[in-house]
């Protein structure tokens, strides 16, 4: 009982971190709501992230991935980007999430083994996942972010315009291909054991 519960210990834990980095930035160095909230959502995802790649139950890593995906959207909507957002949540939240719970639901068990395959390469991971957050960290702290001051809003309507008209034709394309994919895996779940391969 209590290694189930580990996975979301260790995502509270962290997101606790961050939120109290929220909650310090916004009480004493006086940032704004904005910030705060970026905080937040941060939280959430990291959070999301850590149960989808810790927890043995695999339908509820999917359930922890769609809101992953939703503290995203919400950063894009923070960052000035609404139409990204919309996409986030109908493309990856609405779509993608859902075809991936129905593959899982359709193909396997509810269940994991005991030793998954990418647990056996846990510590590999975590030392690059150390790496590559030291490397951003460095990154975001070397870069002169006083260049620009305020957020710039990306305008919706000329960027939909411009998807919607210009770029109809391999919008549909790839409509056809993840219906493809899904007719694919649905056959690919009912066929006959035994059958014909």
């Amino acid at each position: 009982m209590i290694r189930k519960l580990i996975p979301i210990l260790l995502a509270l834990a962290v997101m606790g971190v961050v939120t109290g980095v929220a909650a310090i930035m916004l009480v004493f160095l006086g940032q704004d709501w904005q910030d705060a909230l970026f905080w937040i959502l941060a939280a959430v995802m990291i959070g999301a992230a850590l149960l989808v790649v810790t927890m043995r139950d695999i339908i509820r890593c999917g359930l922890a991935m769609m809101v992953c995906f939703g503290a995203l959207a919400g950063i894009y909507v923070l960052i000035g980007a609404p139409l990204i957002a919309a996409a986030q949540v109908i493309v990856y939240i609405g779509a993608i999430s859902v075809l991936i719970l129905f593959a899982i639901m359709l193909t396997q068990t509810k269940d994991a083994p005991s030793r998954l395959v990418f647990q056996t390469q846990a510590v590999p991971a975590a030392f690059a996942s150390i790496i590559i957050a030291v490397v951003i960290a460095l990154a975001v702290g070397a870069t002169d972010w006083g260049a620009e001051v305020k957020r710039i809003r990306l305008a919706t309507e000329a960027l939909s315009r411009l998807l919607f008209n210009d770029f109809v034709l391999p919008f549909e394309i790839v409509s056809v291909l993840l219906l493809a994919a899904v007719i694919g895996g649905v056959f690919l779940a009912k066929r006959e054991p035994g059958g014909p391969s």
